[in-house]
């Protein structure tokens, strides 16, 4: 039996491991997994080549990455002012920004999982192209770019594409994260990642995959069963200045990471991954340590972690498992592809 506390440095807060409530009587809602035959092609996909969007926009016949502005965008360039708060204590501002997407392949039946490494790379400078092209703009705050992956997190077309959000504000999480970066560093001289990275490698047991610039692990305050952090071994405050090496490593071991996943049930892993990166805000951040984190919704084969009474009611996250017996089914996995065989 497992009932202890763990403490997230990146944000500040501590996460409750219950690793024996994993296998507790469960009658709720279970997920239908099953593989289903998916077209290269499907007309009626707004994400497809040829196809037409609903802004009355047509894709054209795109044979690589295709990038384009979202036509349903959560901020936009030409968002309205504000209300004026009924009361002193409420407040409210402008949110606007640019929202994209990024299709990472013509091909409809394909995964971020299934490109060749030399197509991830291509996506990780696709990705590096546009932090720089957004972040550069002065009413840009932060560039978040991130996957949702499955029906499980909600993802309305399986088409591969990740999308991009660069906003005249920075996320909470990422805000969390570099104040902790920085207070780490100007307590300590040292790079707070960089010290996590040592922890994992000297205890070895949760690290998934590692070559000379990159390394992935599941983390000792993991708060859901598969999370996984992706990340260069040098300190990067975001993906923009990583080298030719270096991105060629991080889409091996990124390849890896996703190979592993698909194998683990045999299915399509569903995730939320985001670049957790360095606001554009002009500010330093040297102390931030790009990286990328997996955040998996599945505890075990179609069955989901539920938000519920510690982290929505209480707020702490509790986890059902112990990151180092998921670490280790991960680490079993083969690294051929279940396809493949």
């Amino acid at each position: 039996m497992t009932w202890e506390e763990r403490w997230h440095p990146l944000r500040e807060e501590w996460v409750i491991i219950a690793a024996h409530r994993q296998n507790r009587p469960w009658s709720g809602e279970i997920l239908d997994a099953q593989l289903k035959a998916v077209p290269e092609y499907v007309e009626d996909c707004y994400l497809c080549p040829r196809n037409l969007r609903v802004s009355g926009k047509v894709n054209p016949d795109y044979e690589r990455i295709f990038v384009f502005d979202n036509d349903h965008p959560s901020v936009a360039e030409n968002a309205p002012e504000s209300d004026v708060p009924i009361l002193p204590i409420y407040k409210s501002k402008r949110a606007n920004g640019i929202a994209r997407v990024v299709c990472y392949s013509p091909k409809h039946n394909l995964t971020l999982t299934e490109l060749e490494i030399g197509e991830i790379v291509e996506l990780l400078k696709t990705w590096q192209s546009q932090y720089l092209d957004l972040g550069s703009r002065e009413e840009i705050k932060h560039v978040l770019i991130f996957e949702n992956k499955g029906e499980a997190v909600g993802v309305s077309n399986p088409h591969p594409h990740c999308q991009i959000y660069a906003n005249n504000f920075v996320f909470k999480t990422i805000e969390t994260e570099v104040e902790a970066s920085q207070k780490h560093f100007a307590e300590t001289g040292k790079i707070l990642f960089q010290e996590i990275i040592e922890v994992e490698r000297k205890d070895g047991r949760r690290i998934i995959a590692e070559n000379d610039d990159a390394i992935a692990f599941l983390p000792y305050f993991a708060r859901y069963a598969y999370e996984v952090f992706v990340a260069p071994k040098k300190t990067h405050p975001n993906i923009s200045t990583l080298s030719e090496e270096e991105l060629y490593d991080f889409a091996a071991v990124l390849k890896r990471v996703l190979i592993k996943f698909d194998n683990l049930w045999k299915v399509e892993f569903p995730y939320v991954m985001a670049l957790h990166q360095s606001p554009t805000d002009g500010g330093d951040y040297a102390a931030f340590h790009f990286h990328i984190e997996f955040h998996p919704p599945l505890r075990k084969p179609n069955l989901l972690k539920y938000l519920a009474g510690p982290e929505i009611g209480g707020g702490n996250f509790l986890s059902d498992t112990s990151p180092e017996e998921k670490a280790a089914e991960l680490k079993a996995q083969s690294e051929i592809h279940y396809k493949n065989k």
